[in-house]
């Protein structure tokens, strides 16, 4: 790369990275309210990503074969019992990432 595509490209990435988190900002200020659909988002589209997230992670599950989806339900299982006793979606998705890692790479070996 020319030393001016490098600084085109560097500046690309930076707007790339900047309009989105400062555009919110920008249309809508501290003391205006935010449209309703907007509102309506903010309280919806977690869930929605939530539920995004788990599809995603268990659509290679193959119960046929070896280690049948256990190694993904032992993780699960820890994953909402953390969340249900420390109420910490951070902590709950450490545990089970942590866990799952864990099981298969010592215990579900393949």
């Amino acid at each position: 790369m020319t030393q001016s595509q490098i600084y085109i490209t560097a500046l690309l990435i930076f707007l790339a990275v900047i309009i989105p988190r400062a555009l919110p900002f920008l249309l809508f200020p501290e003391g205006k309210e935010p449209p309703k659909f907007i509102k309506k988002l903010s309280t919806t589209l977690p869930y929605a990503v939530i539920g995004s997230l788990v599809v995603y992670c268990f659509k290679d599950v193959s119960v046929t074969d070896y280690p049948h989806g256990i190694p993904e339900l032992i993780a699960l299982a820890c994953l909402v019992g953390v969340h249900i006793w420390r109420k910490n979606t951070l902590i709950s998705m450490a545990t089970g990432t942590i866990v799952y890692m864990l099981l298969v790479q010592l215990v579900f070996v393949a």
